[in-house]
């Protein structure tokens, strides 16, 4: 008996251990990591959220109910208060950004509400702050996009627990203040209307709502629909037809008689490749790649908004869609666009639109738009990081250096066109063959040598265009 007793001791202690030591199942999911003792810097707005349950957020399908106010120490953008907050749905959001300890979450509002002064809408996200997007949306805006979503900083404290600063911002969709296009209704039938109001994107992931083909013989093209929601079997086949054909276009040999130009905004295609290339952005032709199109007689697919934009911070030799990086990317259709010499002049006349703004008033603004938020960073840093890290003065110097040598080198290696050649590097007795997106295709000793066996196509020798039948 005594023997008995004594592992029943030995086993009752090791089981208390255990229940301390271990999580239980699903804890890992439900408990925010360390230090949930930070407090908010209380420097800029703060948004206050109380989910009903009382508990956090665990899932991107399902929204749960909350209530949320806005304080602000300048008194300019608040919102409900404590005693009477203000109703809504939130859920998490986001692919490899959702994996992360700190969470990205979408709101919808049970009314259309102004949030820091951004137009009335019921849909907004809280992105993690990331200094890229402050600058990438900015540039969107100086860039004459269609539309480019406000993002506001704004600390965020959920179930009385500091989680951190986000940015506070517009979610894509169609409507007035937004992609402000006709909307399609879902199922819809009528062959007439079917044609206009989509909002799509190019995207890296698979989805339910998706189209997908093959766009060449290295990659998969997957388009996402995000309105309509829900096709009907008419509105299926006719997106399917229709990038099937602008894909087709964008790869036609004879780039002279392409109709791609027909279907696609060929000015606004120009300024979101040179977003990308100013931002150094791998993405921005692999996925968040959004295009919409209006309803109407001669519409076109317009590219943008633009989303989810990073900075590799490095000293750029090629454009970003060739350089590597370290994961596997496929630049959809750019490669094939630079080919044609429509588009490389398109691009040349709005860079020279663009390069002064950007230049000037996007570097000023890059210079002194962090400031503010230097306080409330290091707080979020303290609430997720622990240790050193890097203080938000010197990351935004790193970002405005890393992207005002962009704009250098892009004004340095603009497309190849016609009537502004890039500049050759002297090579003495050799001749340089150039395709006409600037790669170079052949250096050789004699002319006769750099022209042997060329595909057909055009292309730029010694300073000339020269055609290929």
């Amino acid at each position: 008996m005594r023997r008995n007793s004594i592992s029943t001791v030995i086993l009752l202690t090791l089981g208390v251990m255990l229940t301390v030591l271990l999580p239980c199942r699903g804890q890992s999911d439900a408990e925010l990591p360390s230090d949930a003792t930070v407090e908010p810097s209380q420097t800029i707005p703060i948004m206050y959220i109380t989910t009903a349950d009382g508990k956090p957020i665990i899932t991107k399908k399902e929204y749960k109910r909350a209530t949320f106010y806005i304080t602000d120490p300048a008194g300019k953008v608040s919102l409900g208060t404590a005693t009477e907050p203000l109703g809504m749905n939130i859920r998490g959001r986001g692919h490899s950004s959702w994996k992360g300890d700190k969470k990205p979450y979408k709101l919808k509002l049970d009314e259309k509400l102004s949030l820091m002064g951004m137009p009335k809408n019921k849909h907004w996200a809280l992105l993690k702050f990331w200094a890229p997007t402050m600058a990438g949306m900015k540039l969107g805006e100086l860039m004459g996009m269609a539309w480019t979503p406000s993002t506001k900083p704004i600390e965020v404290m959920l179930n009385g627990d500091y989680i951190g600063l986000y940015l506070l911002t517009e979610t894509i969709r169609i409507g007035k203040n937004r992609v402000n296009i006709y909307e399609q209704p879902d199922n819809n039938e009528d062959a007439a209307t079917i044609p206009g109001g989509w909002l799509v994107e190019v995207d890296n992931y698979k989805e339910q709502n998706q189209i997908s083909f093959r766009e060449n013989d290295l990659w998969i093209i997957n388009i996402t629909y995000h309105s309509p929601k829900v096709l009907s079997t008419a509105q299926r086949d006719w997106l399917t037809d229709e990038f099937k054909g602008i894909n087709d276009d964008i790869y036609a040999p004879n780039k002279a008689t392409s109709r791609w130009k027909d279907r696609i905004d060929v000015d606004a295609m120009a300024r979101f490749f040179i977003i990308q290339e100013v931002m150094d952005n791998p993405d921005g032709f692999h996925g968040s790649f959004y295009l919409h199109k209006d309803q109407g007689e001669g519409s076109k697919w317009v590219a943008g908004p633009i989303w989810d934009l990073t900075c590799m911070n490095r000293e750029k030799t090629d454009y970003t869609f060739r350089m590597k990086v370290h994961y596997v990317f496929a630049p959809h259709w750019i490669g094939e666009l630079l080919k044609d010499e429509d588009f490389s002049s398109a691009v040349c006349r709005v860079w020279k639109e663009a390069h002064p703004v950007l230049s000037d008033e996007w570097m000023r603004y890059l210079e002194s738009c962090f400031a503010p938020y230097e306080e409330a960073y290091q707080r979020d840093k303290q609430r997720w990081s622990g240790g050193t890290f890097k203080p938000l003065h010197s990351a935004a110097e790193e970002l405005t250096t890393a992207l005002r040598r962009n704009v250098d080198w892009f004004d340095k290696h603009l497309p190849v066109t016609p009537n502004a050649i890039a500049p050759v590097v002297p090579t003495a007795g050799r001749h340089i063959v150039y395709t006409m997106s600037g790669e170079v295709v052949r250096i050789a000793e004699a002319y006769d040598e750099a022209m042997r066996d060329l595909p057909p196509g055009v292309y730029i020798v010694d300073n000339s265009k020269v055609i290929v039948p």
